[in-house]
């Protein structure tokens, strides 16, 4: 195989594919521990992305990073709480995170991705990773020439992707780490890849200029914003340069496929428009703003492999599952996949064991903060149920909600909220971790 910028016995330790947060945190905690890592990026420069929000429990994983100073120093919005609106428009108290830890983990931001991930880019070059822009991979190879074989018989051994000059070349590594976001690479090549059948949700967003926002700390708020019928929902994400996010969310039966006009299916924009119509609280927010694109879909975005590793490669972030974005959990999990993926790669290179066991390790832990926050999203789906209810109910749950609310479902046991709520809705059963 051919090896980019080879050393001296030709090969690396890790290669990455994607730049994105979950692939950087990989690349950074991997490389400053003096491991070889090659990070391939398809985009030359860093692009617009969704999901925008973090939670503040990702302030441990930048702590690790190294980047809470940038994070200070950038122009990012500063996020304190997260604020729910009713169908009628009444809004709730805000869940404030620093009022049940009171520590600057508590606040955290909001992101504009092309920066975002751009400075997450740099500071893993900064670490000792090698970054590739502009080399898209094209396959995961394995050594076997079939992958129809049982996933626990192969293994990844490197990658073939094409050049910014256009050559097409291979590069092998001892373990493949597969950050592809929703393209799920290795996912979808071994037919690992399942659908959350009771979130099949559709989502349909762009960017304003000039959206109403609160003031003082509540400037920076993430707000969760009800249509009048419930069947669908809003988030408003302030963001930097008097940007705002704003995206409507709802099953893709009623969001895209039940919308016809006379001479064929609603544009996205005129489905957008006529939702924005249905939210009293969204109107008077951006009844004054310039839209700043027309408006993107994204759909059946919930979605789990049944593996997070194998031999010789590990999933994380997007490329192993998303929920769904309604407590913006997606940068948050992908944060922490590649930092407790990074933690068990780390491991196997020490001990020389790329197994499919060595490498899943973190799996178990893993799904299980995973399962914690889905719960609470099928109670948010679920329509008769209300968190204000709930908490005027049990009292004593308040503070596992902002708990889960703020990510710290790997720091605190959030379990004793689910029995109490399943009294007031239904929930699904846990997705037990069986294996890498």
């Amino acid at each position: 195989m051919k090896r980019m910028d080879a050393t001296q016995n030709g090969s690396y330790d890790v290669i990455v594919i994607g730049g994105g947060p979950g692939g950087s945190t990989t690349a950074t905690l991997v490389a400053e521990k003096g491991h070889r890592v090659l990070l391939l990026e398809r985009d030359k420069c860093s692009q617009f992305k969704i999901g925008e929000s973090l939670m503040p429990a990702t302030y441990w994983t930048f702590k690790r990073l190294g980047v809470i100073d940038k994070l200070k120093a950038s122009q990012f919005p500063q996020k304190y709480s997260v604020q729910f609106y009713s169908s009628s428009g009444k809004a709730s108290a805000p869940f404030y995170f620093y009022r049940n830890a009171p520590h600057e983990s508590s606040v955290t931001w909001q992101v504009l991705r092309s920066e975002f991930d751009q400075m997450l880019l740099e500071n893993a070059q900064e670490k000792g990773a090698q970054i590739e822009r502009g080399v898209s991979v094209h396959e995961v190879l394995f050594d076997k020439e079939t992958v129809a074989l049982n996933p626990d018989a192969i293994g990844a051994v490197g990658v073939r992707a094409k050049l910014a000059d256009g050559r097409i070349e291979e590069f092998s590594a001892k373990v493949v780490v597969d950050s592809t976001g929703q393209s799920t690479l290795i996912s979808r090549k071994l037919k690992i890849r399942t659908t959350e059948p009771e979130l099949k949700k559709a989502s349909i967003f762009t960017h304003f200029e000039g959206g109403i926002r609160d003031e003082g700390i509540d400037e920076g708020a993430t707000l969760i914003l009800h249509t009048e019928s419930k069947d669908s929902w809003f988030w408003f994400i302030p963001l930097p340069y008097d940007r705002v996010s704003v995206g409507v969310v709802g099953d893709l039966g009623y969001l895209l496929q039940s919308r016809r006009e006379c001479d064929g299916t609603l544009s996205h924009q005129a489905i957008f428009d006529e939702e924005i119509a249905k939210c009293p609280a969204l109107k008077p927010r951006i009844a004054r703003a310039k839209q700043l694109f027309p408006a993107k879909v994204t759909k059946d975005f919930s979605y789990r492999a049944s593996r997070i590793a194998g031999n010789g490669w590990v999933l994380v972030g997007d490329a192993f599952g998303f929920l769904d974005p309604v407590y913006s959990s997606g940068l948050f999990l992908a944060l922490k996949s590649g930092e407790m993926a990074a933690d068990t790669i780390n491991e196997a290179l020490d001990k020389e064991d790329f197994s499919a066991e060595q490498l899943g390790r973190f799996g178990t832990d893993f799904v299980a903060g995973m399962e914690a926050i889905r719960k609470l999203v099928y109670a948010f789906y679920t329509k008769d149920f209300s968190f204000a209810r709930f908490l005027k109910r049990f009292p004593e749950c308040q503070q596992g909600i902002v708990d889960i609310l703020s990510g710290n479902v790997y720091r605190t046991d959030v379990t004793g909220i689910f029995g109490p709520m399943a009294e007031m809705c239904r929930l699904p059963e846990d997705k037990h971790f069986s294996g890498p």
